[in-house]
């Protein structure tokens, strides 16, 4: 199985450089140097990239080289794929309070008395925190997001299948 764990942005100056949108909780394990990445593009098409070097950047970005991409022109044509890592690569969570990105993503999506809110489409990483992106049962598609902390995610049961909410009044309306 494989987890998405970046999306390239942009080139970054001459040499080849991308700035890549983290979507991982572990960067510094999937962007070492050597580890190897599928990008793919919204059409399915992939490619296979080894990382070289990867270095921070502000606002949660990576700045990274990988083998494959010599100068900005090959970056330039990269842009907009998403980064994805095989699951079975990653190392075991000691913490039953921690759960990677894909553990979560699928999950049905309860309140306290057992109702059904939706599915978790996605874990979104932002400065201030983690969010739960849940899709709605019965809304169309919507989207909403859920603050990934214990006193509105009291439960989270992977192997049920499920995430019980505890929200504050007006957060689902």
């Amino acid at each position: 199985m494989e987890v998405v764990v970046g999306r390239i942005a942009k080139a970054h100056g001459v040499r080849g450089e991308l700035t890549v949108e983290v979507r991982t909780d572990s960067p510094e394990l999937r962007f070492a140097p050597d580890s190897v990445l599928t990008a793919r593009s919204r059409g399915g098409e992939s490619r296979q990239l080894t990382v070289t070097a990867a270095r921070q950047q502000t606002g949660g970005r990576l700045l990274v080289r990988f083998a494959e991409v010599p100068g900005r022109e090959r970056a330039d044509a990269l842009r907009g794929l998403l980064l994805f890592a095989d699951t079975a690569e990653l190392p075991p969570i000691e913490d039953p309070d921690e759960f990677y990105d894909h553990q979560l993503e699928g999950l049905r999506v309860e309140l306290t008395d057992g109702s059904t809110v939706g599915t978790v489409r996605e874990v979104v990483h932002s400065p201030a925190g983690e969010l739960l992106a849940v899709e709605r049962d019965g809304k169309d598609g919507a989207v909403t997001l859920v603050p990934f902390v214990r006193a509105i995610v009291p439960e989270v049961d992977p192997v049920a299948g499920r995430v019980v909410l505890d929200p504050p009044e007006g957060l689902l309306e």
